[in-house]
């Protein structure tokens, strides 16, 4: 499995492309910003957009991920709790003088699961609320794209809409925390680290 980043945007997020080293078909996860990028990996690797996963719906997640479901056409996977922030994607902009596309359009509601099955890939699906209400973590083997719910040495600000740090510490340890220390964590900012080094050394978590 081949996870492809991409660090896009004016709060430097991070977008995944995943894909198999054989076959076209691939995953975008988060697709928010700076789509030029996206599209020239796509067509530079002969690759075939499926889906649109996305983790949560906060500003730089978001912003314009409409443009590339429309240009491929693709279905979209989000949280239902979640909606409230979609449907306010506008005013997210405008809280930071940021323009925003039309919210995407939701084709299937994301729920938490161990086998998901999206095109051509199957894959963990985690709830991990926190720091936002339907923050979803996915687990491709051993590596994990976890959204804004656990950094290298942090985790996620809980200041925004139904944040809830408690909740977010429980998300972690009871979630997250459960998976091999070898699993890689790869976040929505920030480089990429690991279960086991996170449940030594994150400052956050002791």
């Amino acid at each position: 499995m081949i996870i492809k980043s991409f660090s896009v945007g004016p709060f430097p997020m991070n977008t995944y492309i995943v894909h198999k080293e054989k076959g076209s078909g691939c995953l975008l996860i988060d697709p928010s910003d700076d789509l030029h990028l996206l599209y020239s990996y796509i067509d530079e690797n002969n690759l075939k957009p499926e889906a649109i996963v996305n983790t949560h719906a906060h500003l730089d997640h978001i912003r314009f991920t409409s443009l590339i479901q429309n240009k491929y056409d693709l279905p979209f996977y989000l949280n239902d709790e979640e909606i409230p922030l979609l449907e306010n994607l506008k005013q997210q902009g405008a809280m930071f003088g940021m323009e925003t596309a039309e919210p995407p359009k939701i084709t299937n509601p994301l729920e938490e699961t161990e086998n998901l099955v999206v095109g051509s890939f199957n894959f963990k699906v985690i709830h991990a609320p926190g720091h936002s209400p339907g923050s979803m973590c996915f687990l491709f083997g051993e590596d994990l794209i976890g959204g804004d719910v656990l950094f290298f040495d942090s985790i996620g600000r809980t200041d925004l809409y139904k944040g809830d740090y408690d909740l977010l510490i429980k998300s972690i340890k009871t979630k997250l925390f459960m998976l091999p220390g070898e699993t890689v964590v790869h976040p929505g900012h920030g480089p990429s680290t690991s279960i086991g080094r996170e449940k030594t050394s994150n400052p956050f978590l002791g």
